[in-house]
């Protein structure tokens, strides 16, 4: 074995990912041609892509093109392409194993899978549609030689949880990947793949739109008088015709599904198709996709999106961030432009003002499109809000253009309906009639809001409010005070005066005559508590717990506390108010014990204890849980 001929084990996520696909994935095997189809599909097109600027790539052979050969003797099927190639490193960073930004995540989606169906429904995502073939093959086969590279490698494997890796001759640039198929089998779904009219029947069902040729050797017999003659010629299998220039009225379902899944190598279906060709000064095809599921890297800071962006039916950018605003990074399709030229650079696009029209133009297209999800077919929304609404909601506090269609949209959980979000608009046409303001309260998740004490009041008035749970709401809230004319309030900030005029003023006049009694314990609850309180009070918000910790108007909530400083940099520590309710039979208890002696040791340990179960009742962590340990084994210990 030569220095360069190694035997490599596959990464850990790629050996179960290997098992699924040839025991369990799937029943319909033939996908396994579309997505290599897919793969040299889009190595051909990195080829054309950089070779725009580096011509020296293509050496002579402008052939762009994708070859099925079969051998039926020795059953195997050869898919070749001319396209970019890969190099040693490529070939093991990209077979051997998983990206490693969702290696994490894919770990996790294996465990959580239930069953194979569950993991069809997400594998693509991972760019692994390459593992299909050993679904129907008993060893695969792949040489590959980089453009503008001499050196080829070899990758082989079984599946069987290693691969070898050596250096070997390719006369040409570009991939060829051999499939050594199995014994068909029906009844397991596996087919006779060396029959010509099957391999034909199945690029026509699935890959008929890759827009370059896929040819293949196809035997037919020249006529009658020499009818015994056989003819062994190159047949082209797919029309080529991209199916984003074709008029929508002639495309069908099925063929708009096939070309999602070759253009996001995602294997379900997508969720809403908007296809359309924009006229005028500036005239461009597109072809757009909501899809079903959220990729795992939605929220990752590295992760990379857009649209393709064709010049002319020539890719010139597979990534084009530029034609979407980063709250839409979802979105996947298709844009085809006239008028740009086929060299253009990222920074010259960025500057392009062509690009600025279409960026505009498609986002109003897709928010039209999520307001028909709306309002005709509202199950298919909540299903599209439940994957995106995350990201949708950033366009609030960005897209201002835009903003009051986001609004229009976006949907709150609230605590009138725990299974129905609700819009703001709804939640506007059912406020009281003294209600002034929207009420909501941040928390990590429902139940921990539901649960909050800052609530008690709202739930005894009767007042609706919002449970605003994701991270992403903090962000919004920055940029948005009011809606419809009624300013946002949040139920942890500031105080808060609830009821009609009258009621206000009762509350209020009962409030002054407690101030006075309670002046001493806050003094010294003030003084006890001082590394963490700016201010202690009297509550308006409290029915039946004894205390609350609330915010000023303008300072951070509690919830964007901890993301901030969860963060690298972390985030500034807030002095908190504690609010006490002056009802409360543990609160009244104390008024009396500092009255009756102020120095009573007791009064010290029973002050840590109402701060900190505060700080739990709203989920927050304890500054010292030994101190608060401490204090509440100590007052136990004089008590029970």
């Amino acid at each position: 074995m030569s220095a360069t001929d190694q035997t490599l084990e596959f990464q850990t996520e790629a050996k179960q990912l290997l098992h699924l696909m040839i025991h369990s994935l799937y029943t319909r095997k033939d996908i396994f041609l579309r997505e290599l189809i897919s793969n040299a599909s889009d190595a051909l097109d990195r080829l054309r892509y950089e070779s725009l600027t580096r011509h020296e790539l293509l050496d002579g052979n402008d052939k762009f093109e994708i070859r099925l050969d079969v051998d039926r003797t020795a059953r195997t099927l050869t898919i070749s392409d001319t396209g970019i190639g890969m190099s040693r490193e490529e070939v093991i960073a990209h077979i051997g194993t998983i990206a490693r930004s969702g290696t994490a995540e894919l770990r996790r989606k294996l465990q959580e899978a239930g069953s194979a169906e569950d993991v069809a429904g997400w594998i693509g995502q991972f760019g692994v549609g390459f593992y299909s073939a050993f679904m129907v093959a008993d060893r695969v086969k792949l040489v590959t030689r980089r453009a503008g590279e001499t050196e080829a490698t070899e990758w082989e494997s079984a599946g069987e949880g290693t691969y070898s890796i050596k250096e070997t001759e390719k006369a040409e640039r570009g991939t060829a990947i051999t499939l050594y198929f199995k014994k068909p089998d029906p009844e397991n779904g596996i087919e006779d793949y060396t029959d010509q009219w099957r391999i034909s029947s199945i690029v026509k069902q699935h890959s008929d739109f890759v827009s370059y040729p896929i040819i293949a050797k196809r035997e037919r017999t020249p006529g009658e008088k020499d009818s015994k003659e056989v003819v062994v010629e190159d047949t082209v299998l797919n029309s080529m015709k991209p199916i984003w220039k074709r008029s929508p009225a002639e495309v069908k379902k099925e063929e708009y599904d096939e070309f999602y899944k070759h253009l996001s190598h995602d294997w379900t279906e997508p969720l809403k198709t908007i296809h359309f060709k924009a006229e005028g000064t500036f005239e461009y095809d597109a072809l757009l996709y909501v899809p079903s599921k959220a990729p795992y890297d939605l929220f990752y800071a590295e992760s990379e999106a857009g649209l393709r962006l064709f010049a002319k039916r020539v890719m010139i950018m597979e990534k084009c961030e530029e034609l979407l605003p980063h709250y839409l990074r979802f979105m996947k399709g298709v844009i085809d432009a006239a008028d740009l030229p086929l060299n253009i650079s990222r920074q010259r696009l960025q500057q392009d003002h062509h690009i600025g029209l279409i960026r505009k133009r498609l986002t109003r297209k897709i928010l039209d499109t999520f307001q028909e999800l709306f309002d005709k077919e509202h199950d298919q929304f909540l299903k599209m809000w439940g994957e995106f609404g995350r990201a949708i909601k950033e366009g609030a506090g960005t897209d201002f253009e835009n903003r009051e269609k986001i609004l229009a949209l976006s949907l709150f959980q609230s605590s009138l309906d725990a299974e129905k979000p609700t819009t703001l608009k709804d939640y506007v046409g059912r406020m009281k009639p003294e209600q002034e303001q929207i009420f909501y309260l941040t928390g990590e998740s429902r139940s921990v809001i539901e649960n909050s004490p800052h609530l008690e009041a709202f739930k005894e008035k009767g007042y609706e409010v919002l449970y605003l749970v994701d991270p992403v709401d903090e962000f919004v809230l920055q940029h948005l005070t009011e809606f419809e004319g009624k300013k946002l309030k949040s139920a942890g900030k500031g105080s808060v005066e609830l009821g009609t005029e009258q009621e206000k003023q009762t509350a209020e006049t009962e409030l002054k005559g407690k101030q006075e009694e309670f002046k001493p314990l806050m003094d010294f609850l003030q003084k006890e508590l001082d590394e963490y309180v700016k201010q202690v009070r009297l509550s308006t918000r409290l029915t039946t717990s004894p205390a609350c910790l609330v915010v000023d108007e303008h300072d951070y909530s509690p919830m964007l506390e901890r993301v901030l400083q969860q963060a690298k940099s972390g985030g500034p520590r807030q002095k908190r108010v504690l609010e006490l309710n002056p009802r409360h039979p543990l609160v009244s208890r104390m008024q009396q014990r500092h009255g009756a002696d102020a120095a009573d040791s007791v009064l010290r340990d029973a002050a840590e204890l109402v701060f900190g179960l505060a700080l739990l009742a709203e989920g927050s962590e304890l500054p010292d849980p030994v101190r608060f340990s401490r204090a509440a084994t100590e007052v136990l210990g004089k008590v029970v």
